[in-house]
């Protein structure tokens, strides 16, 4: 404290000294001070603004980035991270004000206890002299003065000066003591108020309040980043900043209450005045960040309203009449997620009469449009799913959500022997997709190909887990995608086009090198779509709108940017398709027989443990046998890659159909070989009338 006092205290105390020597009045000097102040520190203040606008700008990227990586901490890190660095924008640099005013208030507490010493320039002698004379008087000792002692030397010269006259070189002291001005308007400056006593005092923790409650309420109107506040967060920070200022002008001498009373006020027009001259709407886009509020508010009153729903459909769930008969649940994430159960599900109503409770977290599932009376359709929301799950009493639940018992899907707890079948909703490799452990705790899975097969057998081995049904199924998305490709009507592009579909994982194609994609096919006798993922349109709102206006001037027949995913005509028609670790690539290649070509973005790697088994995951090997694999590097010369990959196109279908046929299981009917193993369960549960395991 004694360090902060002569480094802080010392320099303060010439500029107090100078202040009052102007006004010769302590309050008017303080307030001088206090301003002073304010302009030594608005350079800060300025690079505070400009940090504030570059943290407000990136909202929608941050919001993004908290969606992709909800799962992974570490990873949202390292991209929040790159996000800062690429925006030069500094985490610290709104907590330097609060810093630099710490250190300014004790200094400040030094030179409004010491005037002997700051105000009027005494010797260290003279002032020791006249503290122990004044401890004499009142029949105290030095250390019981504390802090204030020197404040009570003012109060006793002032009422008994005769008192001083021996103190050699005291003359001058006492005189100038005497004509010091210590009040404002009535108020002892010297003095600390009580709350206890409304008096002048008293005034100050008042005034400080209200100061406070002008500035919050200002700068909630203005300031750029609490203007992004909340209505709750705002007021919560008002009614801090009111109890704050209120009480720490009680604790402390009335002229520390009066500096920072006026250092509030003085605050509203340094907001104002950063404002003008860096003002928030030359780098912020508003209109999105209003558009992100507004989506954020229909969202809150959606998800109270399918709140309401979902217990609707809970207390169904778990009616008498409908748990007399469960034996069959579906599990479903969102409306997106029944073609993967399609075909089994076709092949359960086709051949059984079978009851399905299908429960899904999507109240605008089109489950609910299908009216099928062996189909019962259930909403549950989060908070209601975790305790469904818990309290599950079918025989077997079928899902694609992974890491059963991890997270906030458990195994039943009224029900030990449900069956847990897993069905991927992918052709490539668990290994790599998913996480450490996120198949362990099913009973059964429902693999695709003979690599998924051959993967999960050695995960068990090295996890030593419990070993699993394993059924060949296949893969019920691809046999839709295959009939309907067969189905539509072939024609030929009268120009060849050339479809670029990323992923919106980190350094997906839209941001590590688009400009290069379109710079090597643009104007090369190509119709060029490009698809971005339905995830990057809503997560990358700003990204999304720069490319928009950035390619509006080429935009064509022949150049479009497709944000319209309600048809799946460009994915079938496209001649060849770019891409980087996109799930499309595969769908694609097996559904059209047409190559792909790979741009080596960075590969997205959820299970950091995958290369503990010693098996190269399929989305790795099968990249250069479906079509050709470039680098970043290389994509200004990809016209000539295109050329090479559709002059070769037949020799690429022979080479994809030739995988297709080997990769997965039961092409082309998995969904009746999944049905069968389902009715097989259930008939060996309940035959002779009872369940068995």
């Amino acid at each position: 404290m004694e360090l902060i006092n002569t480094l802080i205290g010392t320099p303060l105390g010439w500029l107090m000294r100078v202040c009052y020597q102007i006004f010769h009045q302590y309050g008017a000097a303080l307030i001088l001070f206090t301003l002073l102040t304010k302009v030594v520190m608005f350079p800060i203040s300025l690079l505070v603004q400009k940090n504030s606008i570059k943290m407000v700008k990136m909202k929608p990227q941050l919001d993004a980035l908290r969606y992709q990586y909800v799962d992974d901490k570490d990873a949202f890190m390292d991209a929040q991270t790159a996000l800062y660095k690429q925006e030069r924008y500094s985490p610290m640099a709104g907590v330097w004000p609060l810093l630099l005013q710490l250190p300014i208030i004790f200094g400040l507490l030094d030179v409004v206890y010491k005037p002997l010493k700051h105000i009027l320039h005494l010797s260290a002698s003279l002032q020791q002299a006249l503290v122990e004379k004044t401890a004499s008087l009142l029949s105290t000792t030095v250390a019981e003065l504390g802090t204030t002692a020197q404040l009570t030397v003012v109060e006793t010269v002032r009422n008994t000066p005769e008192a001083f006259v021996n103190i050699p070189g005291a003359d001058t002291a006492i005189q100038a003591i005497q004509e010091m001005r210590l009040d404002f308007f009535g108020i002892r400056l010297t003095q600390m108020p009580d709350a206890a006593v409304i008096d002048a005092l008293f005034l100050v923790p008042v005034l400080a309040g209200l100061s406070a409650l002008l500035m919050c309420w200002h700068q909630n109107k203005v300031n750029v980043l609490q203007i992004e506040q909340n209505k709750l967060s705002q007021w919560g920070m008002t009614l801090f900043m009111i109890a704050f200022s209120s009480f720490f002008a009680f604790i402390v001498p009335a002229a520390v209450g009066l500096y920072w009373t006026f250092g509030n006020l003085f605050s509203i027009g340094v907001t104002h005045l950063v404002n003008i001259l860096y003002s928030p709407r030359q780098y912020i886009d508003y209109a999105v960040l209003e558009e992100m509020k507004k989506t954020a508010a229909e969202e809150k009153i959606q998800r109270k309203k399918n709140a309401a729903l979902a217990k609707k459909y809970y207390k169904q769930f778990f009616s008498p009449e409908n748990r007399q008969d469960r034996k069959l649940v579906f599990y479903s994430e969102g409306s997106g997620y029944y073609k993967y159960f399609q075909g089994v599900i076709e092949a359960l109503l086709k051949n059984s009469d079978v009851i399905i409770d299908y429960v899904t977290s999507d109240p605008n599932d089109a489950i609910f449009q299908k009216n099928e009376p062996q189909i019962r359709p259930y909403y549950v929301d989060e908070p209601r799913l975790i305790s469904l799950m818990m309290k599950m009493d079918a025989d077997i639940v079928v899902m694609t959500t992974p890491d059963l018992e991890k997270y906030h899907i458990k195994r039943s707890r009224v029900k030990p022997n449900v069956e847990y079948i897993f069905m991927d909703h992918g052709c490539s490799s668990d290994n790599l997709a998913y996480r450490t452990g996120a198949l362990d705790a099913f009973d059964t899975l429902f693999v695709v190909s003979r690599e998924q097969a051959i993967e999960a057998r050695a995960i068990e081995k090295l996890r030593h887990t419990k070993k699993k049904r394993i059924i060949e199924c296949g893969y019920g998305l691809i046999d839709n995608m295959i009939a309907a490709y067969n189905a539509l009507d072939k024609v030929e592009n009268e120009k060849k086009t050339i479809l670029i579909a990323p992923s919106w994982q980190y350094d997906n194609l839209m941001d590590s090198c688009l400009d290069d994609l379109v710079s090597g096919l643009y104007g090369c006798g190509y119709r060029v779509v490009i698809r971005p993922h339905p995830q990057y349109v809503r997560r990358f709102p700003v990204q999304m709108k720069e490319i928009l206006e950035r390619y509006q001037d080429k935009l064509s027949e022949d150049f479009v940017i497709e944000t319209d995913f309600s048809s799946n005509v460009t994915v079938y028609t496209a001649d060849l398709l770019i891409t980087d670790w996109s799930g499309i690539s595969f769908e694609f290649c097996f559904t059209t027989g047409k190559p792909c070509l790979f741009i080596n973005t960075q590969l997205k790697v959820v299970n950091s443990d995958y290369k503990k088994i010693p098996l190269v995951p399929f989305d790795i090997t099968a990249r250069s046998k479906v079509g050709r694999q470039i680098e970043k590097s290389e994509v200004r010369q990809i016209a000539a890659v295109v050329d090479e990959l559709l002059t070769h196109q037949e020799e690429y279908r022979e080479r994809i159909e030739d995988l297709r046929q080997k990769h997965f299981y039961n092409l082309g009917h998995s969904g009746e070989v999944g049905a069968q193993y389902i009715l097989r369960r259930l008939a060996r549960r309940y035959r002779n009338g009872r369940a068995q395991q």
